[in-house]
């Protein structure tokens, strides 16, 4: 299955979350999420993934976005994964969070490159960091020279090493 064409159920909506409950559903969320990634069956765990996001929204709109004071560094992982895997629009909305949340330390900043490409990529604009595949291929970069650099700064391998992993010859060009 080629994952680019995943296809997301529906609009994200508020639900009921008990706040005093979200550790226990943060690290539902991610337990979920991974095992879902692991399969080659999305499609088959659209409706979870859904749910997962819903949760991750859920617990920023009502109880406030976590930090590691609050919540472990998985559950806040939790969070990132939510977002990361919802739509274009959703994303975006929610990234201020993200910037936020890497400035003070609570996610990484990988989490935030990550994102940052996936909203470039979204908005059809290169990517800075590498780390976004369509269709197979890598997917356009801004400054091909210089993304090892940009890279390093965020805590990351080389793109050449990365590509490897999706069975990809890096070519600058």
């Amino acid at each position: 299955m080629n994952k680019d064409k995943f296809v997301y159920v529906g609009s994200v909506d508020i639900i009921e979350v008990d706040c005093s409950k979200k550790h226990q559903i943060l690290s539902e969320v991610y337990e979920s999420d991974q095992k879902i990634r692991k399969t080659n069956e999305l499609f088959k765990y659209a409706k979870e993934d859904h749910r997962n996001q819903e949760l991750v929204i859920s617990i920023i709109e009502k109880c406030g976005m976590p930090t590691l004071k609050e919540v472990t560094q998985k559950q806040m992982d939790a969070i990132w994964l939510g977002l990361q895997h919802t739509d274009a629009k959703t994303r975006k909305k929610y990234f201020p969070k993200i910037e936020k949340a890497v400035g003070n330390g609570d996610l990484s900043k990988q989490q935030y490159a990550l994102m940052k490409d996936r909203i470039l990529m979204d908005e059809g604009k290169p990517q800075i960091y590498g780390s976004q595949i369509k269709n197979g291929k890598l997917y356009k970069l801004e400054n091909p020279e210089t993304v090892n650099k940009r890279r390093k700064e965020m805590g990351m391998g080389t793109i050449e090493d990365y590509l490897k992993y999706f069975n990809i010859q890096y070519n600058p060009n």
